[in-house]
């Protein structure tokens, strides 16, 4: 199972397909289809909630930090201890099937499994333990060489020095995955390259001459093209490994678009009078902290990101709450009526969409946000400091990012002992886990939520459909 964060299904599936062999030929000898990513689109959750098959919800946490309590800045940053639904290699370990699992965000720190594991990317450094067994990180030294967590800094102006680490990422990513193949036993091998992120959000204004940002005739113009070859030719180095009895499934979280700018989500909350500041900021804008707001006089703030979280002040809930919880609901659908009716500045709808977690998700664990905010539909991301000079900026808070998620992402399967081919539609990443334990012989539990991919695969293409309808109507059978 190979991991590609980020990748995108009109890149992969349509503009560069020719241009990928090895993703071409699994695409042609097996199933595909876009699959919709989790709300929100972003690598935690969505990657653990293709692997337990279960929604952001049910896991219990919505993004990379999540509040701890109902205090104003208690945080709890997104761990492998979060975790409490079972993984696809926790059932397959179960079963005494041998697992190998590298950098699947979140999975530092390691839990035992019935084979090996490399922590993810939010591992805090290569000195920390971040294998199982403890002896595997010296083994990886020794035969591999500096193992690489991931892109210190993929928001830099230093573009050179960036697309550099990019590819020393990649390298020594399947470099160990090479290594943990060809030395360790398994049954089931699934790795995650960040790689395709990190690109996306560093050179996608370069690439699509749509980007507000976009420069003709930049050298990276092809920066990205020519990372997808070099993944591609990366992956057939393992393809050619394999025997013919594994199956293969090519799979992303979510996919990339253009970012069109930032929101100024709690600028526009001050603008409509649920947040109040203590004191106006002076000067550039700062991040907002909690002993900035006068909370007795604050029904709501926002937090920054690829997507918006917005959080009520409610009585008896927050400390200092406000909201009445009768009126609770009242205040939420008013919040989302007017940032749904959010414009760009020339008073264009720019789409945005807003979501209540309790409508989304089967169950809601821990402490979600009140409301999930997609600006623009993911086109704008949500900006969390204060002090701008309007609610519209075209400048990155956290630093150059010419790229947001897209909610769908690429699913590819080769299966040896499957006639099926063609496209698939109305795929989801919580049908991974299930197609997965299905492929291993094993009926998923049925908690899951997702289905096995196969049940709604053609044996045909849609070319070879179309013709097959256009001869059953001749006939009359249609």
């Amino acid at each position: 199972m190979i991991g590609l964060d980020c990748a995108a299904p009109e890149l992969v599936f349509d503009r560069w397909r020719d241009d990928l062999p090895n993703l071409r030929r699994l695409m042609e000898s097996g199933v595909y289809g876009e699959i919709e990513s989790t709300i929100p689109a972003i690598t935690v959750p969505a990657w653990m909630s293709m692997m337990t098959s279960k929604d952001p919800g049910q896991l219990g946490f919505y993004g990379f930090r999540n509040r701890k309590n109902y205090s104003y800045d208690d945080m709890a940053f997104a761990t492998s201890l979060m975790v409490k639904e079972k993984t696809v290699w926790d059932i397959l370990s179960e079963r005494e099937r041998r697992c190998i699992v590298v950098g699947v965000p979140p999975s530092y720190p390691p839990k035992p499994l019935n084979g090996c594991l490399i922590g993810c990317f939010l591992t805090p450094s290569i000195e920390s333990d971040y294998t199982y067994p403890r002896s595997l990180r010296d083994e990886i030294a020794e035969h591999v060489g500096t193992y690489i967590l991931d892109v210190p800094n993929f928001r830099t102006d230093d573009k050179e020095n960036l697309l550099k680490q990019i590819y020393d990422l990649m390298e020594v990513r399947f470099e160990t995955v090479r290594y943990l193949m060809g030395n360790k036993p398994w049954d089931f091998f699934m790795f995650v390259e960040m790689g395709v992120d990190r690109i996306h959000h560093g050179f996608w204004e370069f690439m699509d001459e749509s980007h507000p940002k976009y420069v003709p005739g930049s050298p990276y113009k092809n920066a990205i093209y020519d990372y997808y070859r070099a993944v591609d030719a990366q992956i057939g180095s393992l393809l050619e490994r394999l025997d013919d009895d594994t199956a293969v499934i090519v799979v992303s979280d979510h996919g990339a678009k253009k970012m069109d700018g930032g929101i100024c989500f709690n600028d526009w909350l001050i603008r409509e009078g649920y947040l109040k500041l203590k004191h106006p900021v002076q000067g550039e804008p700062v991040q907002l902290t909690s002993d900035m707001i006068d909370w007795e006089h604050t029904l709501a703030w926002g937090s920054g990101g690829y997507y918006g979280r917005l959080f009520l002040n409610v009585k008896g809930r927050e400390p200092q709450g406000v909201v009445d919880p009768e009126d609770y609901e009242k205040v939420r659908d008013e919040l989302i009526e007017k940032l749904e009716a959010l414009t760009d500045e020339g008073g264009r709808d720019i789409g945005t969409r807003v979501f209540k977690p309790q409508q989304i998700y089967r169950e809601v664990r821990n402490i979600s946000p009140d409301l999930i905010v997609y600006f623009g539909d993911l086109d704008w991301r949500s900006v969390g400091t204060v002090g701008n000079p309007k609610i519209w900026t075209y400048e990155n808070d956290t630093g150059p990012d010419g790229a947001n998620h897209s909610q769908y992402g690429i699913f590819i399967l080769y299966d040896p002992g499957s006639n099926d081919r063609g496209r698939l539609e109305g795929l989801h990443v919580m049908d991974v886990a299930p197609t997965v334990l299905e492929l291993m012989g094993i009926e998923p539990p049925e908690d899951m939520s997702g289905r096995d991919v196969r049940e709604g695969a053609s044996a045909y293409t849609p070319e070879e459909e179309e013709e097959i309808d256009r001869r059953l109507e001749a006939l009359g059978y249609l």
